[in-house]
């Protein structure tokens, strides 16, 4: 959730509610130094400091052996089921609530390497017995662990290693009588030492499009006056449309125009169920919390937690000990609290952190020197092809040194605009109180020194504790304040989504369906430059913290480098549109919005997303709440809630078959999907989306059977809607042909699976870059095909 929870926010709304008029003209006119005055001021009863306190305990992030406890027997449950992955996770729970140093969290550790072992992760499963035995693991069970490091070892060829192992067990073993039963599995793996001498070491699973080694290099020259942007880029500004990116050349598609790491990201922690009174349930759904590293936002596998809290998780121990150093050793004990206040506070606090106080002083000192700048710093600036000229004592733009270089750097990130005057003033006072609420317990906590980064590092790991937050801010912790409220506002317009495709279901079957999933929150400096447009001419793709942006279509030089912020021409209406972008404070003049706006002829997406007639399948038209057959012979009119109720029925419907289909009841699915398939033809335009979703879902069910012509068949349908909405070279449409050639590839339909290969491969490497996950993929399907006897590729 970008902002607080939904108690704090009407929390926060009476209280605005019953301030004096005379004071609540005050804050909407404040600057963000007297807003933040006024805050503190106004946070100072007791009753909304323990409100706050109150709406903490539901989101606790403290460690909690009970609950270790909880989640080690559920893990042990789902292994002696054989459900590995579900054990793996559940350990990984346990491990998050044990406390460092415990036995009984490398008895977690232990539990864990023995599922990694089922799954195959060799390599991580040693890591995990190094950890357990780091962590005092009981010498009595240490022979177990013992034979799965050297069960693992065979594994990868370590045959060296591995008996040096099995020495050691042979030892302890003729030593203690008790320790018999395991002489028999030892005997056997010594018996498999020859066998698996020459097997080749197990993959570690992929990332998420992390990029590969295969595929030939990227051309890229960097530009000379912007970090991370390619050199046919330049910076430009005019009063219209402030600063932006253009093209100063030509650009091909599937060109990488920027590539920039995240100054500041924070994970979503996606949804999670509160604990239940008495403390006595826990949530076993994983999360984005549960699921990728809390610093680097590489998905996890066997995460590293924090010995402070049990919400932070790692990748490894190197990301935990950086993320310590840099920004969690303050952010550790107010876990709760930056859950309940919202992703948008923690992003600013971790800014802040970041950047330093130092940097953050200097600046908002300079803010105060020029706050109307500030609000509209643009205004005072030069165009830049005076002040190229002008020398290097001119004034530059915000962001860029006095050599006119742009960087993603704090300075450029605390010049994005806060918007302060265009918020709705509710909206300013909630995120006031916000931060000051923050801050205060920065100072209760005994942080405020880590903040001003006054301590050394041995003084970082415990914070003092403090009943009593009332205190009056410290002039220092008021520049923070005033900083993170700088950059709460900012995020509105500037906040960037990190997404990741997500696998959808197990995860197991020959076909592999993703959805995209919002993972994180960021600044992206550089990023911020990119204006937005319904109909961009770029695209833009992930890898960890660090975004890339592509030319999704020719660029000509001089044409605007734009992107899209969310609402896109082929997914929604110009008005749902420019509802949206009401957000950012402006209104979309695209080329795509005049056309609609200026025609006033019903959108492409309203025809294709229409009802129609229940009677003679002809279109319905109206725009009222009654909408009549198009049909003159048929005249059938009915409302647009009954046939809107329909729809809603009709998804439900398909969720409870997906629901089915992930409890491997392929069959009952196959026959809830078709009755929705002949449902929604009864009152859904055949071009409207669901059709396709229905024939997308309808693939999946049959791949999962292995009926590869029935799915490739119903794919092929899903494709043509697909392209008739987001057109023939879209990444949804790259998307589809991906999963088609899955299809066909496991169906051995070589020459057509040849042919969709090609141009999934020509669409996806524009969005994502030749060295993608799925293009490494696709090419080796590829390479896996040619390779068949030629009488084969000829009869196929």
């Amino acid at each position: 959730m970008a902002l607080p929870v939904a108690e704090w926010q009407g929390r926060t709304a009476r209280l605005w509610a019953a301030l004096e008029p005379a004071l609540r003209e005050r804050l909407e006119a404040a600057s963000l130094q007297d807003a933040v005055r006024l805050g503190c001021d106004l946070l100072r009863k007791e009753e909304e400091e323990a409100a706050l306190v109150q709406l903490c305990h539901r989101a606790p992030t403290d460690k909690r052996p009970e609950a270790a406890s909880w989640y080690r027997e559920q893990g042990n449950r789902e292994f002696k089921r054989g459900r590995y992955q579900a054990a793996l996770r559940l350990y990984s729970k346990a491990a998050s609530h044990e406390l460092p140093g415990s036995p009984e969290v490398s008895v977690c550790f232990a539990n864990r390497s023995a599922a990694l072992l089922h799954l195959g992760h060799f390599e991580v499963c040693l890591e995990d017995i190094a950890r357990a035995e780091s962590h005092g693991y009981p010498d009595r069970l240490l022979p177990k662990v013992l034979l799965r490091k050297a069960e693992c070892l065979l594994c990868l060829g370590r045959l060296q290693d591995a008996q040096d192992i099995l020495r050691v067990l042979e030892s302890k073993i003729a030593l203690d009588g008790v320790m018999t039963p395991h002489l028999t599995r030892l005997k056997k793996l010594s018996q498999l030492q020859v066998k698996l001498g020459e097997k080749e070491k197990c993959p570690e699973p992929a990332g998420e499009a992390h990029g590969g080694t295969q595929g030939e290099p990227e051309i890229w020259e960097e530009n000379n006056k912007i970090s991370g942007a390619s050199s046919s880029l330049s910076l430009s500004f005019d009063a219209e449309r402030g600063r932006h990116l253009v093209a100063s050349q030509d650009i091909v598609p599937g060109q990488r125009l920027v590539k920039e790491e995240a100054f500041v990201s924070v994970l979503c922690p996606g949804e999670s169920l509160p604990l239940q009174k008495g403390d006595t349930a826990w949530d076993t759904r994983a999360t984005n919390a549960d699921l990728y590293c809390h610093r680097c936002l590489r998905q996890l596998l066997a995460s590293v937690p924090c010995q402070g809290c049990s919400y932070a998780k790692y990748c490894s121990q190197d990301c935990a000990a950086r993320a310590w150093q840099q920004y969690h050793r303050t952010e550790c004990s107010l876990g709760a609290l930056l859950l309940t206040l919202g992703v948008f506070c923690h992003v600013s606090l971790r800014t802040v952190l970041l950047a330093g106080f130092a940097e953050v002083s200097r600046l908002v000192a300079g803010s105060h020197r020029g706050d109307k700048n500030l609000q509209s710093p643009e205004a005072s600036c030069k165009p830049l092809s005076e002040a190229a000229g002008a020398g290097a004592g001119s004034r530059h733009l915000p962001g860029c040194d006095s050599s006119g270089w742009y960087q993603s750097s704090y300075e450029a990130l605390f010049h994005l605009l806060p918007h302060t005057e265009q918020h709705s003033p509710e909206h300013k006072f909630l995120c006031t109180l916000s931060v000051v609420a923050l801050c205060k317990q920065l100072q209760a906590a005994g942080l405020e020194a880590a903040v001003l980064s006054q301590e050394s590092p041995q003084q970082w790991s415990k914070p003092k504790t403090c009943e009593k937050t009332s205190a009056e801010l410290s002039p220092e912790l008021k520049t923070v304040a005033e900083a993170m409220l700088r950059h709460v506002l900012q995020l509105q317009c500037n906040a960037q989504a990190i997404t990741v495709m997500q696998e959808l279901g197990p995860g197991d079957g020959a076909v592999v369906d993703k959805k995209p999933v919002r993972l994180a929150t960021a600044f992206f400096p550089v990023l911020s430059l990119l204006n937005h447009s319904c109909c961009p001419n770029t695209s833009m793709s992930f890898s960890g913290t660090a975004a890339t942006v592509r030319a999704a279509q020719p660029i000509s030089s001089g044409q605007e480098v734009l992107h899209c912020y969310g609402p896109h021409w082929c997914r929604m209406r110009v008005a749902e549109r420019q509802q949206l972008l009401s957000q950012y404070f402006f209104e979309c003049r695209c080329p795509a919005c005049l056309q609609e706006l200026e025609s006033g002829v019903k959108s492409a997406v309203s025809i294709r997303n229409s009802f129609c007639c229940p009677k003679c399948q002809a279109p319905m038209q109206g725009e009222e709440d009654t909408l009549c057959c198009s049909n003159e012979a048929c005249a059938t009119s009915t409302s647009r809630d009954h046939l809107s109720g329909r729809l809603q029925d009709l998804q439900q419907q398909i969720k409870k078959a997906l629901d089915l289909l992930r409890v491997r009841k392929a069959d009952q699915a196959i026959k809830m999907l078709l009755k929705c398939q002949m449902d929604a033809g009864t009152f859904l335009s055949p071009e409207h989306l669901l059709m396709g979703e229905v024939e997308d879902h309808l693939a999946q069910v049959y791949a999962t059977l292995g009926k590869w012509q029935e799915a490739a068949r119903h794919l092929k349908k899903s494709i043509e809607i697909v392209e008739m909405h987001h057109g023939p070279s879209s990444v949804e449409t790259g998307q589809e042909l991906f999963k088609l050639a899955q299809i066909l590839f496991n169906g051995f339909a070589v020459s057509e699976a040849l042919s969709t290969i090609q141009r999934a491969e020509g669409i996806l490497s524009v969005h994502f870059g030749p060295q993608s996950a799925q293009i490494q993929e696709l090419q080796e399907m590829k390479a896996c095909l040619s390779e068949l006897p030629r009488n084969i590729l000829q009869r196929t």
